[in-house]
């Protein structure tokens, strides 16, 4: 069996930049057991100490840190130097090179990213109107959406309309029966705004919606986990993207990251095309 690594992820700030880096990294080894160790808003050399200390009482510690910080982001590295742990800093090269491309001072405060100005505040606006608008809700006034999700019953559409609207879109889902289930006003100007359907293979609906099911406890709907029905229902809604000329994503074999990130691609290409 593998050894396995204890990661010391230490931040500055709320650590979720690190924490996806992280992620990214690991996604890429097959066999790496590990266990993570997570410290946000270390801000001091007796902070940092104290982790280190509880680090060495450990096998095979590895740290991965974002300070901006320069002074204190040094002292980290030193102070692993002297123990010989493993220590990389995530942001320390980026930030000076950009540095230098930009031709300023970086300003070197934590949490910057998080500023509460004019961009997080459209974030939190485009949050409480997607909640808004989940499922078919509040339809008067969609066209405002700056994305419109449509797909049958568990095809990710509030997933994915939460994850975008977490970078500042304001998204509206709609799920899909039949046509009906369409605002006629969206079939009489299918380009009135980013329409963007998802679809899935029926068998992965069919586990999706039964273990759905059971988490809700509900046994006599058998209607919507048939798979000859769940089948006519993509062909449909397939018919229906195809008939009004909205672009498509299958979400099998996609995370939620992906299909968004497949999302704003046709969003942007929208955006060009206006």
């Amino acid at each position: 069996m593998s050894n396995t690594y204890e990661i010391y992820l230490v931040s500055d700030s709320t650590g979720e930049t690190l924490e996806r880096i992280f992620l990214a990294i690991k996604a890429q080894f097959k066999n790496f057991n590990y266990k993570t160790h997570y410290f946000s808003f270390t801000r001091t050399e007796n902070q940092i100490l104290k982790i280190i200390e509880n680090s060495t009482k450990k096998k095979n510690s590895i740290f991965l840190y974002t300070i901006v910080d320069n002074k204190l982001a040094q002292f980290l590295s030193s102070e692993c130097n002297k123990k010989n742990i493993p220590c990389f800093g995530v942001l320390g090269d980026l930030i000076l090179t950009f540095s230098k491309l930009l031709n300023q001072e970086a300003s070197h405060i934590p949490s910057g990213q998080h500023v509460m100005n004019e961009d997080y505040y459209k974030k939190i606006e485009a949050i409480q109107f997607t909640m808004n608008h989940d499922d078919g809700n509040s339809l008067e006034d969609i066209v405002k959406s700056d994305i419109i999700l449509l797909g049958v019953s568990r095809t990710s559409k509030t997933p994915t309309s939460i994850y975008l609207a977490n970078k500042g879109m304001k998204i509206s889902n709609i799920p899909l029966i039949n046509e009906k289930s369409v605002p006629d006003f969206l079939k009489e100007k299918p380009d009135c705004t980013c329409i963007v359907g998802l679809t899935a293979e029926p068998d992965r609906l069919v586990d999706l919606r039964k273990n759905r099911m059971q988490t809700i406890k509900e046994n006599e709907n058998t209607n919507y986990i048939d798979f000859e029905k769940i089948k006519s229902e993509i062909e449909l809604s397939k018919k229906l993207f195809m008939k009004y000329k909205w672009p498509t994503i299958d979400v099998t074999r996609k995370s939620v990251e992906e299909t968004a990130a497949s999302i704003l691609k046709i969003h942007d290409i929208f955006n060009k095309n206006e």
